[in-house]
């Protein structure tokens, strides 16, 4: 059984950067996994931010809305997944989630994934 546990969400003001945490426990073979990250806002759909793919060589996928701002990336040893944000907006303010199926990225958008984590909740003012 996979769990995920996410940390580092803050108020921040607009500009600021932060970065996210989903630490990873159970039977993971994380480097057969799609590690993904998701955000809800209030009274909106969940919205995929970016996802990685570590068996293949640590591709990466970003949603357009954050592309040049966010950056995804794993740490294999801490079993570890990150999203660093920079240059927040306001519209980055949700509740951002972080996901694994035991596959490649391949239409990760879509949102269909074995295992979620609670969230950690991001505000931008």
């Amino acid at each position: 059984q996979v769990q995920l546990v996410e940390s580092g969400g803050a108020s921040v003001q607009a500009g600021e950067s932060l970065r996210l945490s989903c630490v990873v426990s159970g039977h993971t073979a994380t480097t057969r996994r799609c590690m993904a990250w998701f955000r809800q806002a209030p009274g909106k759909e969940r919205e995929a931010v970016a996802a990685i793919y570590p068996g293949g060589g640590d591709l990466t996928y970003y949603h357009d809305s954050v592309k040049g701002r966010f950056t995804i990336s794993l740490d294999l040893s801490k079993n570890t997944l990150y999203l660093q944000m920079n240059s927040l907006k306001p519209e980055d303010s949700a509740m951002y989630i972080c996901a694994t199926d035991p596959r490649a990225c391949g239409g990760w958008w879509s949102g269909v994934f074995e295992c979620w984590g609670q969230g950690t909740q991001v505000t931008v003012s």
